[in-house]
Order: structure tokens, then C-alpha cells, then sequence
């Protein structure tokens, strides 16, 4: 179990991850990025720069790729629609975005590995250390998939609907494939037969803008899916092909990767079911881990983003700072736009001199709430145990 004691390991280890990176990294990604690796391409803003907007800006949105950042010729590009469907499809760029309309979605993306470096103070995990910043909230515009879907026709038998990139991961045992990921067909249609009518206030995309610019190309370009409330893992970026299915993806990193494992093993790979919807998280992004501030009233900030369920929300989010013995309630930002995206909160509490431990913890309204402690698992995914920061109160 992880557990509040491990706190002040995991504020160290955040310390040497956010400046191991020699300086001609930071080239690559806007000026503040944490780079938490250069090849492939991973990192997140600091906590600070998510509470400045309801909406990310794209220069700060955290990167997440597998492999290479593909460079796509648009002239040549095509997204294909196959599998289990009366009519395949071969559709360019522009086709995508002249015959379908278009829509637009506000939604949160985060990784399943967000605040993986604190499951890591524990017990080691590989992959990437991420702290509380891989998540980024943005308005997407692109066609609905059930629109693309029901101009291939889909059959009655699809269960799955597979995403293909066009990047080149590295395999373990050498040679390349491409990332991919794959949704339950009810996450498109709800649990209606499909029949091309978008079920949900917040669709599939298949997105072609980003913050009301084309996709950059670290972000997709030119084409991605963006799945509100599930992992970002779904929203599988410079999408190639669609592939229908009654089964899901074969792709590693939904039949291997991406679940909550107890042990790393192939047996419990097989055993466990993939991880779709997100989880109830929330983090405190001011101030930051080690500030100094003044004893007496502080102004805590911070996110919070329900699970990834059909019309959940956040209900509450409380803040402590004598170790969840007492809590003060934060008051929610006004929500913007989508219903899965995240909120934002802040708090005015008073410090006493000294070290101080602070606490957040959200609920959501399905009656979840955030706990102390958090199971420790072999991949870091969905860690979601109170958010704490250490600040020195003068």
C-alpha cells in the first residue's frame, strides 16, 4: 500500500526527475515542458501552468508518444475503414473534413501513468515518471466516428472498433509495430444498436484541430481520435486506420500493456481486461512542492476530473493540511464546456509556520472518494490516492 509516510520520498524523487534532462532537450518542447524523455517524446507542464485556463494551451498540453513523431505527406495520406463493414473505406484528409460535419468536443485527456513517480518512491516501476501534470484539457474538432462508421456501413456484429498510428514503436524483441487502442462499440453508440446516430453529447472524433488550430505534429497531425473519458491511450494519435471487429484490438498495447497488473507476468496479462475509463483524480498545481509561503491564509489551486463514466461528475473537492484528521471544503471553477472534463478548484486556507503537509482529495458524484492509501501496482497505472505537496510556512 502506498501510504502518506512515503510522501517526502516521492517529493525528492520529483525533485532530480524534473531537471535530469540535459539542456539541448528543451529545444524540442515549449520553454518550462518537463521532458521526462527525449526518444520517444514525453512530457508535461509544470503543475502551475494547468490552473492559468479552463483550456490547456497547446504549448503546454503534455506530450505522450511511443515511438517517432511520424512525418505525414498530406498529399499522399489516407485513413482507411476496414474490417466488418458492407463498404471500406480510402478517405483523404480533406474528405474527412468535406464530408463529414464537423463537431466540436471539450474534453480531458490523461495518461493511465499520471502521478506514476509517487507509486514509484514505493517500489520502482519503469516508464515514464510522470508527476500530476500528464493531463491537459482542449476543444477538438474533427468528424464524429459513428459518422465515418455509418458511411462504411457497419455490420451488426461489431463489438470493437481498432485504431491504428502511424509511428514505428520498438519492439522488445526487435523490429517495430504501430501504436494502437481500441473501444467497446457501445462507447460510440451507447447501448443501441448501431445506426450512425451519435449517442452521446460528447462524441468519438476523428479530430483534425486542436484549440482551434490544425493539429500539431506532436499532437496527432493530421488526424487522431480523441475518446472523452477514457485513458489517453484510446486517443490514438496520427491515426491510420480503422479496423471494426468482434473482438478487441490485437495491438500490444491493448492486449498486453495498459492494464492494472499485480505482476508483470504474461499470465496476468492475459487475465486482466484492458483499462478504458479513467478515474476519479484530483491534484493541488499551487503551490508547488517546497514553496515558501507566509503563515496565514494561502490560496490552494489545483484540478479534479471524475471518472470516465456516462454523466458523472465531480462533486467535491477538499483540502487538508493535518493529514485528513480535518478538511476544508474548495469551491469549483465554473465549468466551461463537456462532460468529461476536468474542473478546477481553489481554496483559501490558513498555514501555520512550520513544514507543511498539504492534502486534496476529490469525490465524485457516484459517491467515490479519493483514498489515503492507494494498492501499488507493476505498471503505476490509475494512481489516484490523495494528492500532498510539502510547503515551508514562515
Amino acid at each position: 500500500m502506498l501510504h502518506r509516510r512515503n510522501f517526502l520520498r516521492t517529493a525528492a524523487a520529483l525533485t532530480g526527475a524534473a531537471t535530469f534532462c540535459p539542456q539541448n532537450l528543451w529545444a524540442e518542447v515549449a520553454p518550462g515542458m518537463l521532458v521526462r524523455s527525449d526518444k520517444p517524446l514525453n512530457a508535461e507542464p509544470p503543475l502551475a501552468d494547468l490552473v492559468k485556463d479552463f483550456f490547456t494551451p497547446v504549448e503546454s498540453f503534455f506530450i505522450r508518444s511511443h515511438g517517432n513523431t511520424p512525418e505525414v505527406d498530406i498529399k499522399t495520406y489516407r485513413l482507411r475503414v476496414e474490417g466488418l463493414v458492407g463498404k471500406p473505406l480510402d478517405l483523404t484528409f480533406s474528405e474527412v473534413k468535406e464530408k463529414f460535419r464537423s463537431r466540436t468536443v471539450a474534453a480531458t485527456i490523461t495518461c493511465a501513468g499520471n502521478r506514476r513517480i509517487e507509486m514509484s518512491a514505493v517500489k520502482p516501476i519503469s516508464g515514464v515518471q510522470w508527476d500530476a501534470g500528464a493531463i491537459s484539457t482542449a476543444e477538438w474538432i474533427g468528424a464524429t466516428l459513428a459518422e465515418i462508421l455509418q458511411m462504411a456501413e457497419i455490420k451488426p456484429e461489431a463489438k470493437h472498433v481498432w485504431f491504428d498510428g502511424l509511428d514505428d514503436v520498438a519492439k522488445k524483441d526487435g523490429g517495430f509495430e504501430n501504436f494502437g487502442g481500441s473501444i467497446p462499440i457501445e462507447k460510440i453508440y451507447g447501448h443501441n444498436k448501431p445506426t450512425g446516430n451519435v449517442m452521446s453529447a460528447d462524441p468519438v472524433l476523428v479530430a483534425y484541430h486542436m484549440a482551434g488550430k490544425p493539429l500539431s505534429p506532436d499532437h496527432g497531425y493530421p488526424l487522431r481520435t480523441i475518446v472523452p473519458g477514457f485513458i489517453g491511450a484510446r486517443s490514438v494519435k496520427w491515426l491510420g486506420k480503422i479496423t471494426v471487429s468482434d473482438q478487441p484490438s490485437p495491438n500490444h498495447y491493448v492486449a498486453d500493456a495498459y492494464k492494472v497488473l499485480a505482476e508483470d507476468t504474461p499470465a496476468e496479462q492475459r487475465a486482466k481486461d484492458p483499462i478504458y475509463e479513467t478515474v476519479t483524480n484530483a491534484a493541488i498545481c499551487l503551490p508547488s512542492a517546497g514553496a515558501k509561503l507566509s503563515a496565514g491564509k494561502n490560496s490552494i489551486a489545483g484540478y479534479a476530473f471524475a471518472a470516465g463514466l456516462a454523466g458523472n461528475r465531480i462533486k467535491q473537492v477538499e483540502v487538508s493540511i493535518d493529514h485528513g484528521r480535518t478538511w476544508t471544503k474548495a469551491m469549483l471553477g465554473k465549468k466551461k464546456a463537456g462532460a468529461f472534463t476536468w474542473d478546477l478548484w481553489t481554496a483559501d486556507i490558513v498555514l501555520p509556520a512550520g513544514d507543511v503537509t498539504v492534502s486534496c482529495r476529490a469525490t465524485d458524484e457516484s459517491g467515490f472518494t479519493m483514498p489515503a492509501e492507494k494498492p501499488w501496482n507493476a505498471k503505476g497505472y490509475l494512481f489516484n490516492s490523495w494528492h500532498q505537496v510539502v510547503v515551508s510556512v514562515q
